[in-house]
């Protein structure tokens, strides 16, 4: 139980009506969307300059208390999960300034809060491109997107968000401001804690500003949506068409299952008798994209595709695509729990991933819908169930167990992008080395003595 004292220093800093300690506003923010149990913070405060965020953070570091931040809170390993000892939330929805736009160097400085859909439009409009496009998109935040590494359908060409972050400002744990990389395209000042910071998780530091690279936007593209009636021959067109060194924009994978519960929701048009469907993108010059798009063609055809069918403009193309972000919520109503994997294998093993998958799915007689970012080897299984059910979910342990087995055989990663959190921290070294998580934890120990710094995440306790 938090001192009443210490929520009256924390009114002070933040306003009264910026900290919340009533049991029903705690509990919002004692989740976030991994299957996880809750755990109600002591106190949730809500600062509304980057001042205040570095008094609340020094005096969360004077007191030893616990300090969770949170953006959106749409997080899928539960890395927003408070502490349960007297566990303080940080909310950073009212750092959403856009402070700078600078299209003559291609930059932007934000602030940790603002949202990613909102920074992708604004950034539009100066004639510039921004993208990292998680499928959160619309309500996920710059903060949480560099915290995670947050990647998104174009990451196959484009990268994920460390490639465009040139610098983060952030606060020890002392309420010290410290001023990593710049807006220069070159920086080699001191040591690169901006890289440090990224994929931290809030383990290391609290984010107060952040620069993020832009880039030209791309002249034309073209969509196109493949239709196969088998998905070891969708998976094999996937390999094949890196193997031939094209490089898509976007090439997203949905089973059958997955391509049925999305239509059913988003009424996109979506061929819901083909077995697999590949969702694909290539973009550039007008005379690049006519090229790839007729390579990339042929070679599905090449690998069993039954149909190609070819997005008529933009309206047609974001449709698709925005059925596509729906999958997740789509898959989420059919059962009353979700369990949402990011198992990552290199790409040339995405249809041994694939099978898998399929073979997991029928050995432990469970619901899976599978889709995820083909084109780099990011599977997302989709486990549908309900914890409730004590002996169905020791069969999804299981089965999450074998497919996280499975991707490490295969040269992968437990998380492509979705980050470690609490849920996966557990097989941190199967992955890595026993060296690796004691390493860790003494880096971690050096820079947050008192571990009150987003606390058992990734790395664990000791």
């Amino acid at each position: 139980m938090l001192k009443p004292v210490l929520i009256e220093a924390f009114r002070k800093i933040a306003g009264p009506s910026n900290v919340m300690d009533s049991e029903a506003d705690r509990h919002c923010y004692s989740y976030d969307a991994a299957v996880l149990q809750p755990v109600v913070p002591a106190l949730v405060v809500r600062p509304e300059t980057t001042d205040v965020l570095g008094k609340v953070v020094k005096l969360c570091g004077d007191n030893g208390l616990p300090l969770t931040v949170r953006g959106s809170g749409t997080n899928l390993s539960g890395g927003t999960i408070p502490d349960p000892r007297d566990g303080i939330v940080v909310l950073t929805n009212a750092l959403n300034r856009i402070i700078e736009i600078n299209e003559a160097d291609m930059y932007a400085v934000v602030e940790p809060g603002v949202v990613t859909a909102r920074f992708a439009v604004e950034v539009e409009a100066r004639g510039l491109f921004y993208p990292p496009d998680p499928a959160s998109l619309s309500v996920s935040t710059l903060g949480g997107n560099v915290a995670e590494n947050a990647g998104g359908l174009r990451g196959l060409k484009y990268g994920v968000t460390k490639n465009y972050v040139m610098g983060v400002n952030f606060f020890d744990t002392n309420g010290e401001k410290i001023i990593s990389g710049g807006r220069t395209v070159k920086c080699v000042t001191g040591l690169n804690l901006s890289a440090l910071m990224v994929g931290s998780e809030g383990t290391l530091g609290v984010f107060s500003e952040i620069i993020l690279r832009l880039v030209p936007p791309p002249a034309a593209n073209q969509a196109m949506m493949v239709l196969f009636d088998d998905t070891a021959k969708a998976s094999r067109a996937v390999a094949d068409i890196i193997a031939n060194r094209i490089v898509p924009c976007t090439l997203e994978f949905l089973d059958n299952f997955t391509i049925r519960t999305v239509e059913d929701y988003a009424k996109a048009g979506l061929p819901v008798d083909a077995r697999a469907l590949l969702l694909i993108e290539v973009d550039g010059h007008p005379a690049q994209v006519a090229d790839e798009a007729a390579r990339v063609e042929s070679i599905c055809r090449k690998s069993g595709a039954t149909g190609v069918q070819l997005a008529r403009g933009n309206e047609e193309r974001d449709r698709v695509w925005a059925a596509r972000r729906a999958a997740l919520s789509a898959l989420a109503r059919l059962r009353p729990t979700t369990v949402l994997e990011d198992a990552t294998v290199p790409r040339s093993q995405f249809p041994a991933m694939i099978k898998a998958v399929e073979e997991i799915a029928a050995k432990y007689k469970l619901l899976i819908g599978s889709f995820g970012h083909a084109g780099d080897g990011n599977l997302h299984p989709t486990i549908l169930t309900d914890r409730r059910d004590e002996k169905e979910y020791a069969r999804v342990e299981a089965a999450v167990d074998e497919i996280f087995e499975v991707a490490l055989s295969l040269g992968g990663t437990l998380s492509g992008e979705h980050g470690i959190g609490l849920a996966k921290s557990k097989w941190m070294e199967k992955e890595t080395s026993r060296g690796t998580i004691l390493y860790s934890r003494r880096l971690k120990k050096a820079l947050d003595p008192k571990n009150i710094l987003n606390p058992g995440k990734i790395i664990g306790r000791e």
